[in-house]
């Protein structure tokens, strides 16, 4: 398998932490969002997925793009460490949780978003900061409410085991980190990512540790 990624994407940087959970061997095929005006918009990058968006999953030709869709695939082709529970309400709830930061969160603190805050409506970065803030404050609270207040929740999302809520779950915190967001309201939130980050598969995923880090 090759994962089309990008050290800072957090789409991406779920992707590998499933791929990590599962322990598939994949090659990591850099795409850099900012280099020559963005390497996922060019011809030979659109090839592979015309959305021109990071990640995608190339399965012996087969393509497979949008992270959550990626992690469904490879839960399905390799049941083993299954990233969805057992039972029609438990794996509604983590897809719920896990969409909570792909679908209603992170699209508005993506990358391309931002470049249009700052380019096509000319706003001042210190604007377009708080626009990031705002925006992902609003979906980390979301996301402590329903971890907090459910009894499904336990050391991980869903469980004592991760799921593909954790996967979303982990870069959305590096995300509020890296911009120095104020984590102390979100301590459900911090305790299970503390809980993630000590497992191997997490820690081998985190930007740094890619080859294409910076």
């Amino acid at each position: 398998m090759k994962l089309y990624t990008y050290f800072r994407s957090s789409a991406a940087y779920r992707v590998r932490i499933a791929l990590n959970l599962k322990g598939l061997a994949y090659e990591a095929i850099p795409v850099h969002l900012l280099r020559h005006g963005g390497e996922q918009l060019a011809p030979a990058y659109r090839d592979v997925n015309p959305s021109a968006l990071i990640p995608a999953l190339d399965d012996d030709g087969a393509i497979v793009h949008q992270s959550l869709a990626i992690m469904e695939y490879l839960d399905e082709l390799h049941p083993a460490v299954p990233l969805l529970p057992t039972g029609a309400l438990a794996r509604a709830r983590v897809r719920a949780l896990a969409m909570t930061v792909a679908c209603d969160t992170h699209p508005l603190t993506n990358l391309r978003v931002l470049k249009y805050l700052k380019g096509a409506l000319g706003l001042s970065e210190e604007v377009k900061t708080q626009w990031y803030k705002h925006w992902l404050g609003e979906g980390m609270a979301m996301l402590e409410a329903h971890l907090a207040n459910e009894p499904q929740t336990g050391r991980f999302c869903h469980g004592d085991t991760p799921t593909m809520a954790d996967c979303c779950l982990v870069p959305q915190v590096f995300n509020a980190q890296r911009f120095e967001l104020d984590l102390a309201p979100y301590p459900t939130i911090m305790r299970i990512h503390a809980n993630c980050v000590a497992l191997p598969a997490f820690a081998a995923a985190h930007p740094s540790q890619q080859p294409d880090a910076e």
